[in-house]
């Protein structure tokens, strides 16, 4: 009866189950079963005031300060000007408060038809399960191609 109790308030005392890692928050953010959830996904982890880098060179080069500039100067813009832009995550590295997630960018720019693939790194920060920040490295060469 007393290990039976034991068991009981150990139980009670760990970590909440339903608290995510940061590696599954930012997993979340790429993996869901539609654009749709990837999103949902991300706006329920940023923070208020997340800091948005996009790369020197890229289309749509800047840091933009919360969500809605996010939304309005990057996400609006990818999902309007392109046909099936996406990230294809090959990995993760996670330590602490930061993940890396790396992998390729793909899609068709609708202008020109010209369609590309880069290699990318997305690092992201975290703070008490809030994303904090987000900055891009990538080949911006062979985006910028597919414009011209």
């Amino acid at each position: 009866m007393i290990s039976l109790i034991i068991l009981i308030v150990l139980s009670g005392c760990s970590l909440n189950k339903n608290d995510m890692t940061n590696l599954e928050i930012i997993k979340s953010t790429y993996e869901g079963k539609t654009s749709e959830e990837n999103g949902q996904n991300l706006a329920k982890y940023v923070s208020k005031d997340i800091s948005w880098t996009e790369a020197k060179g890229f289309p749509y080069a800047g840091t933009y300060i919360g969500l809605e500039n996010i939304t309005k100067n990057v996400f609006n813009r990818l999902g309007s000007e392109w046909i099936d832009y996406k990230f294809t995550p090959e990995d993760y590295v996670a330590s602490d408060d930061k993940v890396v997630a790396f992998g390729t960018y793909s899609g068709t720019y609708k202008i020109t038809g010209k369609s590309f693939t880069a290699r990318v790194a997305h690092i992201w920060k975290l703070k008490d399960h809030k994303i904090i920040s987000f900055e891009q490295f990538v080949d911006s060469q062979t985006v910028n191609d597919a414009i011209k």
